[in-house]
């Protein structure tokens, strides 16, 4: 019996690790204006300027931003969207 439960836990472990979330990252670039970063997360995400201002001083002063979080298939389409855009985006799993 004691031999069966140490699986279980590797089992339960493996599964809340397929479980985390996808991200669509943002990085900071050279070319595109503030402006135009925080028109883009309104255009492409909706989000109302004062979140997407927020979101745009993060990539600028950090390097990068979390926009979104989701299944991995929303996420790859986010980062399509947002390279039409001209942005530099890419998808990562959450950590």
């Amino acid at each position: 019996m004691g031999g069966t439960a140490p699986a279980e836990l590797i089992r339960e472990s493996s599964d809340v690790r397929s479980d985390r979330p996808w991200l669509t990252i943002v990085w900071n670039d050279p070319v595109n204006l503030m402006s135009y970063v925080t028109y883009v997360f309104q255009k492409v995400f909706g989000y109302p300027r004062p979140k997407a201002e927020k979101l745009m001083m993060d990539v600028h002063c950090n390097g990068k931003a979390v926009v979104a979080s989701g299944t991995r298939e929303e996420m790859e389409r986010n980062v399509q969207i947002l390279h039409s855009y001209g942005l530099w985006a890419t998808v990562q799993q959450d950590v």
